[in-house]
């Protein structure tokens, strides 16, 4: 590498004459105002957002229908709309608390200093020094005039000094610096809006799972009861010899099957209390959430178009910003194939006097321009520029994988509540049956027309039936959850309270 200065210098105790034959004339100047001219030029690929393939309209199947968001409206915390205190508590706590969201932030201040360092380099960097101390010259150092002698010289150094240096911006290193970083700020701000909605998704799902299992362990405790009360009454007719051992032993059996499925249900619900407790930043084992049985009904969504999904989606944002930032990181490899231009100057006072040290011949001065050009380096900076191509057609491959991603997640979850709500139509319809079988099932066999076996048979039926119907209800529940998350969170502000007249209607 090789530089060429050009610096204009006095030393203290210069002859004025020589001072003013050193003062640069409007001439020299000229083609340093030309280089600051041609700051503006930039070697980045000129940046277009993308505009990937999007389809006109979602596949919608009833009851779904098109609605009309509006986008200008603040996305508030769409969980309120599950209209559920514990839940909003929850999520407050996940927000204040969660270890992940603690480092998603310490990250995007990280990001953010890191662009506020990189903008400095758009202005010059001025700096001060200043030195006090005694020194000793050497008697026997070599002579750098032969007609003088050498002697050895003790004296004091007094030195004072301003100093400031500018790098000339001439094909956009620094412009296309700060761009890089910039956008990685951006990209890290869409990554913790983005940890935010996955969190509390999350612990939505979980939320939501526990008190799926709150209402399935219900109907069990509930059929445990009733298989309680069929097994003493074929007890009682057992030891009236109107029953047999064999009708005895197949209550029981049921019953203790039935007793098993509680303990299973416990163990599933007690690792989603868990969960809840580890994205709220609490120790799993002082955290309890009390049983609540309640009817589960999923909240209205509304839905607009595909392209709405683009400018929601945290994540989409976040990939989007990445191939921001790896075009300009191009421009930043493709300078280096071009010379660094910097200015600096000087100005200071030295002397050896401490009382002389403002004095006019004290004062000492600079002022140049140095030019840096790599002449060769065997293929580095092409295979920097190679590398940073490459990884803007990554991060343009991973935007496109993360949209099809969103939309897929979207439709998925479209057709999955669509699917579900005709489902659980068609369960509390089998509930009604099967309660009317065990109904008719247990008048034959207090008439003698049939035997136990029937009305073992319809018990599990009404129990298999009621569980199906409670986890179909936690079903549609997660999907709607899923969808809010692949729809990239409200549209607007949730209402706080719930309203009177019931479930809204959906969209």
């Amino acid at each position: 590498m090789s530089r060429t200065p050009t610096t204009l210098h006095r030393e203290p105790g210069q002859a004025p004459a020589r001072r003013a034959r050193a003062v640069p004339r409007l001439p020299r100047l000229l083609p340093l105002a030309g280089m600051l001219l041609l700051s503006a030029c930039s070697l980045a690929p000129e940046y277009h957002k993308p505009a990937p393939d999007m389809p006109v309209s979602w596949k919608l199947e009833a009851p779904w229908r098109t609605a009309t968001p509006r986008d200008d409206m603040p996305k508030g915390a769409w969980w309120l709309r599950y209209q559920d205190p514990a839940l909003d508590a929850l999520q407050e706590k996940l927000l204040a608390a969660n270890p992940s969201l603690e480092i998603a932030t310490a990250r995007l201040a990280q990001a953010r200093a890191q662009a506020t360092a990189a903008t400095a380099g758009l202005f010059p960097t001025i700096g001060s020094s200043a030195r006090v101390q005694r020194l000793e010259i050497s008697g026997n150092r070599p002579l750098t005039n032969y007609a003088s002698p050498q002697y050895q010289t003790v004296q004091n150094d007094y030195t004072l000094s301003f100093n400031a240096s500018y790098e000339v911006d001439l094909f956009g290193r620094v412009r296309n610096s700060v761009a890089v970083a910039r956008a990685n700020a951006e990209q890290s701000e869409a990554d913790l809006r983005n940890a935010r909605l996955v969190l509390t998704a999350e612990l939505a799902s979980n939320y939501v799972n526990l008190r799926s299992l709150d209402n399935e362990l219900d109907v069990v405790r509930r059929s445990v009861g009733l298989q309680r009360r069929a097994l003493e009454l074929i007890t009682a007719r057992y030891d009236g010899g109107a029953a047999s051992g064999l009708e005895v032993a197949q209550q029981q059996a049921l019953l203790d099957n039935t007793l098993t499925q509680i303990d299973i249900l416990a163990r599933q619900r007690a690792q989603y209390e868990h969960a809840i407790a580890s994205l709220t930043g609490t120790p799993a084992p002082q955290f309890e959430l009390a049983p609540d049985v309640r009817a589960l009904t999923p909240p209205a969504i509304p839905l607009g178009v595909p392209s709405d999904v683009l400018e929601r989606r945290p994540d989409v944002a976040a990939a989007e910003r990445a191939m921001a930032s790896a075009n300009a990181q191009i421009g930043v490899a493709r300078a280096a194939f071009y010379p660094s231009v910097m200015l600096g100057a000087g100005y200071g006072v030295d002397s050896r006097v401490l009382g002389a040290l403002f004095d006019g011949p004290s004062t000492l001065w600079n002022l140049g321009v140095s030019v840096a050009q790599t002449v060769f380096d065997g293929g580095r900076i092409s295979a920097n520029v190679d590398f940073a191509r490459a990884g803007y057609q990554a991060t343009a491959a991973n935007y496109r994988r993360v949209v099809l991603g969103a939309m897929q997640e979207v439709q998925d979850g479209i057709s999955g509540l669509a699917a579900l709500e005709r489902a659980s139509t068609q369960a509390r319809t089998a509930v009604a049956d099967s309660r009317k079988v065990l109904d008719m099932a247990t008048s034959r066999y207090a008439g003698g027309a049939t035997t136990y076996l029937d009305v073992i048979t319809a018990q599990q039926a009404v129990l298999n039936t009621e569980r199906q119907a409670a986890q179909l209800a936690g079903q549609r529940m997660l999907v709607s959850v899923f969808l809010i998350k692949a729809l990239g969170g409200d549209w607007e502000a949730a209402p706080a309270v719930a309203d009177s007249g019931g479930a809204p209607a959906r969209p």
